[in-house]
């Protein structure tokens, strides 16, 4: 159980770090580009699909650029926050996962809208790469879910530890004598 805890927190580690660098320098590229990355016709397809299924004029698709290179930022700095937490729980403490949790909730919208856009213009390379974005944040996420039970298990009592502890079973506040009613 030690060895596949330790490789659960390795594999967690290592998709925040992929999303904390490649999706940081994307979101830097976009932000600082002047056209927010729409110069770039292979990364920005999938603002054109949006944009034209919801009717945006130019200065829409810019903003649009933006706001996906916004939150790409967010993704990335919500990840390496999470990286930072877990190398300061080596000197003690417990991991807060949420953080990384809702960075994942966002690749996974972020996925699902960029995947749209592909799938109606026929484009498989460009649905097999938001395809393996979805899937780290996937894989992410339930390890997320995996170590939390697991720590939560070895932090609860079991009932093989409360079976011969008869108050450490009932809680005595809890219990309110109910009158009895007499036919």
């Amino acid at each position: 159980m030690r060895k596949a805890s330790a490789a659960t927190v390795a594999m967690i580690m290592g998709v925040a770090l992929y999303f904390t660098l490649f999706w940081g320098y994307d979101a830097l590229r976009v932000l600082t580009s002047p056209t927010y990355g729409l110069e770039d016709v292979w990364r920005s397809q999938f603002v054109f699909g949006v944009g034209s299924t919801f009717h945006l004029t130019p200065t829409g698709l810019i903003k649009l650029a933006a706001f996906f290179g916004t939150l790409k930022l967010a993704v990335a700095v919500l990840c390496a926050v999470h990286l930072a937490d877990r190398l300061r729980t080596l000197a003690g403490g417990a991991v807060n996962s949420e953080l990384l949790e809702g960075g994942l909730i966002l690749v996974v919208a972020i996925s699902i809208a960029s995947a749209g856009p592909a799938i109606w213009s026929n484009n498989a390379e460009l649905l097999r790469e938001q395809t393996i974005n979805l899937l780290l944040a996937v894989v992410a996420t339930a390890l997320c879910l995996v170590e939390r039970n697991a720590s939560r298990n070895a932090t609860q009592p079991t009932l093989d530890r409360l079976q011969g502890s008869p108050i450490a079973a009932v809680d005595t506040a809890a219990v309110v004598a109910v009158p009895r009613l007499r036919s």
